[in-house]
């Protein structure tokens, strides 16, 4: 008898290591990979499931789309790392919670069928919470953190308290001990500001996503090298940097979002 249950608990234990019970909360699945993707069993496939806890990763030029269970829609740009942090799933097809951990690299956001309030993404400079949105976020190695709205709205908090982002193409950047900027209109000199023009490929151009994650208005917010000679010729040369706002921002639009 004791020999059984030795066997049996050996067994539960084998399975239990193989197949962790959390690890197996599935949140969506992959619909797009293209060159390496890899999540923490190898690398993934499109329709590959997703998991809770579970970290993808994605190579120098690798891109990711993800379909969560509520119609959220995710995608990973290259050289970038997350883990679905926790999620807390009401069977109704919409989450209680979704908290996404950006650690680095570029991203997309296209909220689904949950409450706002349900959704939060973490990353090293502060929280982004979402109210019915589309956004692009970069996460740079050092910590430093940029979003840009596409529609919607959001808030960023930061060590020195919360910014809001409301009209399109308004960008903040944050980095982990100097607090959150305040929301002005993005343009070429962000490239600058985080230190890298491989940020927000999907608005420049230098990845490009399949049509369902496109954004919603169809413009780069002037990020794309053939919105930025546009702007040039429509007298948009002078644009200010992200820290300060445009004096022809009026009440709302985006005047580069082409």
């Amino acid at each position: 008898m004791k020999s059984l249950l030795r066997t049996a608990a050996a067994a539960t234990a084998i399975v239990s290591s193989a197949f962790p019970a959390a690890s197996q909360e599935q949140v969506g699945q992959a619909t797009l990979i293209r060159t390496s993707v890899a999540g923490d069993t190898g690398p993934l496939a499109v329709r590959s499931p997703v998991h809770r806890d579970e970290r993808i990763r994605t190579s120098q030029n690798g891109l990711g789309e993800f379909l969560f269970r509520d119609g959220t829609k995710f995608a990973v740009g290259g050289n970038s790392s997350v883990v679905v942090d926790r999620f807390v799933y009401d069977g109704s097809k919409s989450f209680d919670k979704l908290t996404l951990n950006a650690a680095r690299g570029s991203f997309r956001w296209i909220s689904g069928k949950s409450k706002s309030e349900a959704y939060e993404i973490v990353t090293p400079a502060g929280t982004i919470g979402i109210r019915g949105t589309r956004l692009d976020i970069f996460v740079g190695p050092d910590g430093l953190t940029s979003v840009v709205l596409l529609s919607g709205a959001a808030r960023f908090c930061g060590s020195n308290g919360c910014q809001d982002l409301r009209r399109r193409c308004d960008v903040v950047v944050a980095t982990p001990g100097g607090g959150v900027s305040g929301a002005s209109r993005v343009n070429q000199d962000i490239f600058a500001t985080v230190g890298t023009d491989a940020a927000f490929p999907f608005l420049s151009g230098r990845q490009r996503l399949s049509s369902g994650f496109r954004s919603a208005f169809g413009g780069s917010c002037g990020l794309s090298n053939a919105s930025s000679t546009q702007g040039k010729e429509r007298g948009g040369g002078n644009n200010p940097s992200p820290r300060g706002r445009s004096s022809d921002d009026g009440g709302g639009g985006c005047g580069y979002c082409n």
